[in-house]
């Protein structure tokens, strides 16, 4: 079986070793980088004025969810492909009866005193810049999951909203249903006994043929699409939906479907603010293959409290846990155990109740508004997509990872320790 240890536009560099708490502040590097004035805080009865960021499939439908609530207007939107743009537009138009203002560029959008929050729907690879931009600009933000490309990505988004004070809501839509509340309740209440091992299945990734190099579409603003990623011809597999499937966009299903499935394994084993302590895997990617992700991967995680993670592409969509008296499967609209009658076990009142949110995009916006912590706030999506980044690790490079989650560092290996940041094409940069 084939390790997808190939470093194909994966640049490492000797300087990228550390990652996490050792970092220190991350900021925007690179042109532009002025900061806005801080928008005003948004009363209890104020209209919250938005921008969307990345008008795509996903983008254009968290724009959506967002509209249905009467005390949003969005009022800027931002794209590198014209066309995506000017649907969008359309949508806004039709519903506020007044077209939006609209960029290529997010900073201009950033840069809008008038916006209190945006919503990122870019792919992977553009979220730290965009989210960091615009907490440094003093917008809360609503940002897709898998939250970041890299690890050193992910704690630089923490900082600067930390930094920054603004809200941050992860799009990991799954905690707001309350089938996955409840059987995360069930397992941290000891309902299935102690709590052994964990599985989450979450789908192989897909396999194309290959396509020749073309002149981008006259809408695109290729270049731009790139940004922090190296600078290859366009073909349209590489673009748009099909981006996830490149290592220089994103991780492929493990950091797709991974980001769901493994931030709820993690509420229920309550390590959602740390993480696993020693990851191995494998992989198989086809050399037939255009896409460069796996079709096919199992990777196994330990974590500090005995608990085994086993996270792969084969099996029936969704997640287990396994207990000493019992097991729990959840997934979407799914609840089901063993013995059935775990189920209808009460939590007591002075038992483990996780936060409720009944819909996402509300929970957002109520803390937007009240300033709390939601549901998945930054750090949670942090830790989430660290799994992930953490099992394409260990594949990739064939080796079994110590991960220290206090340090955000890997232990064991110099070299996979590099696998936690990659440079970014100039002038885009991390600094």
């Amino acid at each position: 079986m084939e390790r997808c240890i190939t470093r194909r536009h994966f640049f490492l560099s000797a300087a990228s070793t550390a990652a996490g708490a050792g970092l220190g502040l991350t900021t925007l590097g690179g042109i532009g980088t002025g900061r806005a004035v801080r928008s005003a805080i948004v009363g209890p009865n104020d209209k919250i004025y938005m921008g969307l960021i990345g008008c795509g499939g996903q983008g254009r439908g968290d724009m959506r969810g967002h509209m249905s609530d009467a005390g949003v207007e969005f009022i800027a939107l931002c794209d590198v492909d014209s066309k995506r743009l000017d649907d969008a537009g359309g949508d806004v138009l039709k519903k506020y009866q007044r077209g939006p203002q609209k960029f290529k560029d997010f900073r201009q959008l950033c840069d809008m005193k008038e916006i209190h929050a945006v919503v990122i729907g870019t792919p992977d690879h553009w979220h730290a810049l965009n989210a960091i931009y615009a907490a440094n600009a003093g917008k809360d933000i609503y940002c897709e999951k898998p939250l970041s490309l890299t690890i050193e990505e992910g704690r630089a988004m923490v900082n600067a909203v930390r930094k920054n004070s603004v809200i941050f809501q992860t799009g990991s839509q799954q905690r707001a249903d309350a089938k996955f509340r409840k059987a995360c309740e069930l397992v941290r209440n000891g309902k299935i006994g102690k709590l052994q091992r964990i599985l989450t299945c979450i789908g192989g990734g897909p396999k194309a043929k290959p396509e020749p190099n073309q002149a981008p579409p006259p809408n695109l603003d290729w270049d731009f699409w790139l940004g922090p990623a190296p600078k290859v011809p366009y073909t349209p597999k590489r673009c748009h939906g099909t981006f996830r499937w490149w290592w220089d966009y994103s991780g492929g299903k493990m950091t797709d479907w991974g980001a769901h499935h493994n931030d709820i394994a993690q509420w229920g084993n309550g390590t959602e603010m740390s993480g696993p302590v020693l990851i191995e895997g494998k992989m198989e990617c086809p050399p037939d293959n255009f896409f460069e992700t796996p079709v096919w991967f199992e990777v196994h995680y330990e974590y500090e409290n005995g608990v085994k993670l086993t996270c792969q592409s084969n099996g029936e969509n969704g997640i287990t846990f396994y207990g000493t008296d019992g097991e729990i499967f959840v997934a979407r609209g799914k609840l089901r155990s063993k013995p059935e009658d775990i189920l209808n076990q009460e939590i007591p009142e002075t038992g483990v109740h996780l936060y409720v949110s009944k819909s996402h995009v509300a929970n957002f916006l109520e803390c937007v508004r009240n300033r709390k912590v939601p549901i998945c706030d930054v750090e949670i999506g942090h830790r989430s997509c660290t799994v992930c980044h953490l099992g394409n690790i260990a594949c990739r490079t064939g080796k079994k990872i110590q991960w220290d989650p206090k340090t955000e560092r890997i232990t064991n290996d110099a070299e996979a320790a590099k696998w936690v940041s990659r440079p970014m094409r100039p002038p885009w940069k991390l600094v």
